[in-house]
């Protein structure tokens, strides 16, 4: 389902009960299914009118210990472990619907939220599943918390999250965690409950937090240990008569003991999932993320997110990569010979696309008469050397490609965006606008120069088996 090239969605809805851990307030949460497209959207159905917020990194409205979201004064609070849960288990599509301003906390992790969802189990939609594949570092960085993230492509087209985590506290010490997948998500992180430090327990109450919190819901740590007069002391600060705590300990003070030697690690990498699940994409790339919180999660996520809306429409322009087909296997398909072979390699093809390059050097006979003074690739060339590109994809779909050629039927919609020079290195990039049906060959294609598109046009070309073998 993770794997999935369309969007899902539950099967059926589902229900969950519980308190909010920093409002206290007891919520009923419902998990509908939804249409393609949807996305991940919060209702608030205790309120007039059944507001809905986006679940996006613009409505992010408060990253104190949890992810709030608003819109239009209506908030949600502690969304991370829910939209983890989701995203982890393929489910693209869901409106979220509360009776109270805040997400039940349950046990303090995703695990509650896991087993219902895989109770019900998903359905394929139609739409094609929103995927964005980083093919550059991108980075947020904060020297005074010395917190920084990053995600960087992988090579093998995976999803990957890497977490250190360091409190300088003797009982949490450096821990790491890691997931190759989202498939490994409900055995390695989702039983991993939030945390808090014994110390901050009172501060957070002073700032109106934590008024749901219970040592069931969440893993409680000492540096070291409290007497029972200080427990009490703590809890009447915090408004309870028992917090329910054993004193005279230190390391982890609750009434369970951690799940894993690295809980707490762990617990920050699924909030990290939680979090990005607000760019409305699954990623391909690793994410390494040193001393993350919800602040710098967010962050992080509103500049994937930029990338992404600013990249997604264009295809992979890297010309430092390897070929997959060079300049003689070209040839072998190719019938075009010096000086009218216009396509230099092959970078990427699929079975909808292809992406080729043409070096653009002063060496061509063009330029002896255009012009000599100032040479100017001419636009038809331009197009000559696309519609080659587009000649490799269609005679690699056919068997004894020697034997066929592809002839112009039809050109449409050409433009010309800027003049392409002797040193340029045109990026052609070409996809099907229609499936091949009785040799025709149907489509769309860009020419760019140092990432800015110079040339358009929509091609339509016929393979024609016109030779024989000897």
């Amino acid at each position: 389902m993770i794997d999935s090239l369309v969007q899902h969605t539950l099967n059926s809805e589902i229900e969950f009960s519980g308190v909010g851990l920093h409002t206290g307030y007891k919520c009923t949460m419902k998990v509908f299914p939804a249409e393609d497209n949807h996305g991940y959207k919060f209702e608030r159905r205790d309120l007039d009118g059944k507001p809905i917020i986006d679940a996006t990194t613009n409505n992010v409205s408060s990253t104190l210990r949890s992810t709030s979201l608003s819109k239009d004064g209506v908030e949600v609070h502690t969304t991370e472990h829910i939209l983890a849960a989701l995203y982890a288990m393929g489910i693209d599509n869901a409106l979220i619907s509360l009776d109270a301003p805040e997400i039940p906390i349950m046990d303090g992790s995703a695990l509650e939220f896991i087993t219902e969802i895989k109770r019900v189990g998903s359905k394929e939609l139609t739409a094609k599943r929103k995927v964005y594949k980083f093919r550059k570092n991108i980075s947020f960085v904060d020297k005074e918390k010395e917190i920084e993230m990053i995600i960087v492509p992988n090579k093998n087209n995976e999803f990957k999250v890497t977490v250190m985590v360091d409190y300088k506290s003797p009982v949490l010490g450096t821990q790491h965690a890691s997931i190759d997948g989202l498939e490994n998500f409900e055995k390695e992180l989702a039983s991993c409950r939030t945390f808090v430090f014994m110390k901050e327990v009172a501060h957070l109450a002073d700032k109106g937090l934590i008024k749901g919190g219970e040592v069931d819901n969440a893993v409680v740590l000492a540096d070291r240990p409290y007497s029972e007069e200080e427990l009490a002391e703590i809890g009447k600060n915090i408004g309870r008569d028992d917090i329910n705590i054993l004193p005279n300990k230190t390391g982890v003070v609750s009434t369970s003991e951690l799940r894993f030697n690295n809980e707490p690690a762990r617990h920050k990498l699924l909030d990290i999932l939680g979090d990005i699940a607000l760019t409305g994409r699954y990623l391909i790339g690793h994410i390494l993320a040193a001393r993350p919180g919800h602040y710098s999660n967010v962050e992080f996520a509103k500049l994937m997110s930029d990338t992404i809306k600013q990249t997604e429409d264009l295809p992979d322009l890297r010309t430092d990569r390897a070929p997959i087909l060079d300049i003689n296997a070209i040839s072998n398909l190719l019938p075009h010979r010096y000086p009218f072979l216009l396509v230099d390699s092959i970078l990427d093809m699929d079975e909808n696309s292809i992406t080729g390059i043409k070096n653009v050097t002063m060496n061509e006979p063009y330029f002896q008469g255009h012009f000599p003074a100032n040479p100017v690739m001419p636009g038809v060339l331009q197009v000559e050397a696309m519609a080659q590109v587009g000649g490799v994809f269609a005679l690699s779909t056919v068997d004894d490609p020697e034997y066929w050629s592809t002839y112009f039927m039809k050109i449409d919609d050409v433009r010309f965006k800027q003049k392409v020079l002797p040193g340029d290195t045109i990026v052609f990039h070409l996809e099907l606008a229609s499936p091949i049906r009785r040799g025709l060959v149907h489509m769309n294609g860009k020419g760019y120069v140092r990432g800015k598109l110079v040339s358009q046009a929509v091609l339509l070309a016929q393979i024609v088996k016109d030779r024989a073998p000897e």
